[in-house]
């Protein structure tokens, strides 16, 4: 693990100037973006795992930390008969829920608020479930103080620990766990985690971003049983 520096400072910056509902193309679409929800258009991991995210095509998918919906969206399009989007922010499931509109796919998206996956209904079960985490382990000076703030820093990773823990009342018995993670996060304390709560991690992409104010490696990671 390396200090988030300059890179996430610009990025939380760039975040709070959006004080009002902007548009933005990705992916040769049109999105919404609200206030205070994670813009993936600020970042090139959006197009990353837009490709990398093996979406089920006729089967069942659920994301985890939806913020705009964009990739829940793109699911729908992919041909996932339906599709999870989760997200503690009420106004992140609000913003998923005007891109599912836009794009015509509101009555196969199925948006819910809540931590994880308590919103979930019981007994509905996933092909693939995947979450982009928050990968930064410390608090930032202040605490954690809103939604964005939420979507890059787990202190402890609580919240991955919670995300192992409960994903399997979502998934399919043949299902799989992915996850989106950076070197930015802490590696040795997502495996003794994951190790806690039976899981293993292996590495299936990785690509190496690199700006003005440093390089990121972003992956993408499948949990597997011990």
């Amino acid at each position: 693990m390396r200090g988030p520096g300059r890179t996430v400072d610009l990025l939380r910056e760039r975040h709070a100037a959006i004080e009002e509902p902007v548009e933005f193309e990705l992916l040769g679409r049109r999105w919404h973006a609200l206030p205070g929800v994670y813009a993936p258009h600020l970042t090139t991991s959006a197009a990353l795992y837009s490709a990398w995210v093996p979406f089920p095509v006729n089967g069942a998918f659920c994301e985890v930390g939806c913020g705009t919906g964009y990739l829940s969206v793109l699911a729908a399009l992919s041909g996932c008969a339906t599709v999870t989007a989760t997200d503690i922010s009420p106004e992140a499931a609000e913003n998923t829920r005007m891109n599912a509109r836009e794009h015509g796919v509101e009555s196969r998206v199925h948006v819910y608020c809540g931590d994880m996956f308590e919103a979930v209904p019981e007994g509905v079960l996933h092909d693939v479930v995947f979450w982009n985490s928050n990968f930064l382990s410390a608090a930032p000076e202040g605490g954690v103080k809103n939604g964005f703030d939420r979507s890059l820093f787990d202190p402890e990773y609580a919240s991955h620990r919670a995300f192992m823990q409960n994903a399997e009342r979502v998934l399919a018995p043949s299902g799989r766990l992915l996850l989106g993670f950076t070197d930015l996060g802490d590696a040795d304390l997502l495996e003794s985690v994951a190790a806690d709560c039976g899981w293993r991690t292996v590495p299936l992409r990785r690509h190496l971003g690199r700006y003005p104010e440093g390089s990121v490696l972003f992956e993408l990671r499948e949990l597997v049983r011990l």
